[in-house]
């Protein structure tokens, strides 16, 4: 039997649901996804002394702080339920980094490790940006900003490393062509 009959051939069964995952089993197969099929927007910004800007967060499951493109949930309560993935991006961008900015562009749909996760986030870049405040996050997400020049991105990323810091994967969006040579 393919994978794609045992996907069609048995139901999605949900073994455990919390405030915003939920682990399924389809088949033999398990895996995560977001409850109340909340998404996620990531935000490629970049200011005009060509520096991208990065978060850093202490991760639980990783019990260690990590790199990021700044992210955030999409409708993550009731009452953004149905909320546009645009206006989400604009919101989270600042309240993570202190950045306003006037358009989000959309670069599409991705999913981070679709083996045991059904989640998938929309890539944004962010134009127009204005400092407003100094960002941070809200209440007890303990973000710190970073503002690392283009040209310097790979160094930067393995000097965090070296120290012991994690690297979310949607950074390799900005390693891409050094990697490739």
């Amino acid at each position: 039997m393919s994978l794609e009959d045992e996907y069609r051939d048995n139901p999605e069964e949900t073994r455990w649901e919390g405030r915003f995952i939920t682990a399924k089993t389809r088949g033999r197969w398990e895996y995560v996804g977001r409850a109340r099929n909340i998404r996620a927007a990531v935000i490629l910004a970049i200011t005009d002394a060509r520096e991208i800007i990065l978060v850093e967060q202490f991760r639980v499951p990783l019990g260690r702080p990590c790199i990021e493109l700044p992210a955030g949930l999409i409708g993550d309560d009731d009452s953004s339920a149905g909320e546009d993935a645009g206006l989400a991006a604009l919101r989270e961008l600042e309240e993570e980094t202190g950045y306003r900015a006037t358009r989000m562009e959309p670069l599409g749909e991705f999913w981070s490790s679709p083996g045991m996760v059904s989640e998938s986030f929309t890539l944004f870049r962010a134009h127009g940006l204005a400092r407003v405040s100094a960002g941070g996050g809200v209440e007890g997400e303990g973000i710190t900003v970073h503002h690392v020049p283009l040209d310097g991105m790979a160094d930067y990323i393995a000097a965090r490393r070296a120290e012991g810091m994690a690297v979310d994967v949607k950074i390799l969006t900005l390693l891409g062509p050094g990697i490739l040579g």
